[in-house]
């Protein structure tokens, strides 16, 4: 395993191994133009995919490859695309360039976000060099193993009334309705979570966003699962959002069986063009 480097606007660390941890919302960077423009609650960044850094600290001991933001997704949502497109049509959702925070607060004192300029300034300095990347380590990884999983690593408050009803299920699996990732191995995934006691869906409300559904190709050998978790399985969801080890000391051993899961069964299919679905298979609780 090579040391970890930074290489603005993200970190990565080279793996050993055909997998690639993504972490696009774990940043809290904002630069001081951006903050300028925001309103002073937003420096707080509560839509943060909190601490995950510390649930898949395991991705160094197996060997994986990691690459995380270090800005926060209010300079530019790295898990949207370009074109700033909605990936839920009719859905209440977060943009490109997010003008209110997941609980509906304004973040711009303009109260309509960054000009054109701006907005093509801010993808050229951070959205384009993570997926530079991003897609550089997938194929170097294709080249030299065959097959790559890339994981997708988020995190989000179980309640949020604007996005969603009710509580969401604590660990959320999405594959793109099963686009972006051989059904085996989603169903091999599913099959460790029968004997643990957190609730799971897959591809209910989340099914992957920009990176799983744009990356992920099983025909071509790349596997992509985007996994949300609830937040309240690992840490306090209001300020300070502190993280909780007694919490995190459960679903952390949860969330690497199911990345260990996944690789091996990867590995058994070896880039067969076998797909199928796996849409809405369910756990113990539903999303609304």
């Amino acid at each position: 395993m090579t040391p970890a480097i930074t290489d603005s606007p993200f970190r990565f660390r080279k793996g050993t191994v055909p997998i690639l941890v993504s972490i696009p919302h774990l940043g809290r960077e904002i630069p001081d133009d951006v903050l300028g423009e925001l309103y002073p609650y937003a420096s707080e960044v509560p839509d943060t995919d909190w601490h995950l850094d510390r649930i898949y600290a395991f991705a160094e001991e197996i060997g994986a490859s990691l690459l995380t933001a270090r800005y926060s997704r209010y300079v530019v949502d790295l898990n949207r695309p370009a074109s700033g497109e909605s990936l839920y049509p009719g859905q209440i959702t977060t943009g490109l360039f997010p003008t209110e925070t997941f609980r509906g607060q304004p973040l711009y004192r303009n109260g309509v976000g960054p000009d054109k300029e701006t907005a093509t300034r801010r993808l050229n300095a951070y959205w384009k060099p993570y997926h530079a990347k991003l897609e550089r380590e997938l194929a170097n990884l294709k080249a030299e193993f065959g097959s790559v999983l890339l994981w997708e690593g988020h995190s989000i408050a179980s309640e949020l009334p604007r996005l969603f009803d009710g509580k969401l299920p604590d660990l959320n699996l999405g594959t793109n309705s099963g686009k972006s990732c051989d059904q085996d191995v989603l169903q091999a995934v599913i099959a460790t979570l029968s004997d643990q006691p957190y609730s799971w869906v897959a591809n209910g409300r989340f099914k992957g966003g920009y990176i799983t559904r744009n990356y992920g190709n099983p025909a071509k050998g790349i596997h992509a699962i985007q996994l949300e978790m609830c937040q309240s399985t690992y840490m306090n969801e209001l300020p300070p959002f502190n993280y909780q080890e007694k919490l995190a000391g459960g679903v952390k051993p949860v969330v690497e069986r199911m990345v260990r899961t996944a690789m091996t069964a990867i590995q058994k299919i070896k880039g067969s063009d076998s797909r199928g679905t796996a849409d809405k298979s369910k756990g113990k609780t539903p999303v609304s």
